[in-house]
């Protein structure tokens, strides 16, 4: 399994870094590459203006950043169906602190998939 994964982050980002819970208002996106059930590599993009309304503006910078997965707290439903359309499967981080935990919670397979059902209205 070769996956790049996103996980919204907290300054400074990497793999202690505490996880944001809102992935359209984040500080950072900590992208870590897994190759055959292993981290390969780790590093950090900063999050782009996300702005009320503009909910896809995130899903295409994280596309356009070849991310195949995104772990994410909250979302609203404008950027999950987003994220379905351009084929960026969402994991509920089921509250992990930090993203080493939500990395190892992902290889694990032990994270649900974001449904439709946890999605917010917005700006939370």
């Amino acid at each position: 399994m070769n996956t790049r994964i996103a996980i919204p982050s907290a300054a400074p980002g990497g793999m202690d870094a505490p996880i944001d819970a809102h992935f359209g208002h984040c500080a950072m996106y900590t992208l870590v590459d897994v190759e055959d059930g292993a981290v390969k590599e780790v590093s950090v993009v900063p999050s782009c203006p996300h702005v009320q309304g503009g909910c896809m503006a995130p899903v295409n910078y994280l596309a356009d950043n070849k991310v195949q997965a995104l772990i994410s707290g909250g979302m609203g439903m404008r950027p999950l169906m987003g994220f379905n359309q351009v084929g960026i499967q969402v994991y509920h981080g089921s509250g992990a602190p930090t993203v080493n935990v939500a990395v190892e919670a992902f290889l694990r397979d032990s994270l649900p998939v974001f449904t439709v059902d946890q999605t917010c209205g917005g700006g939370h």
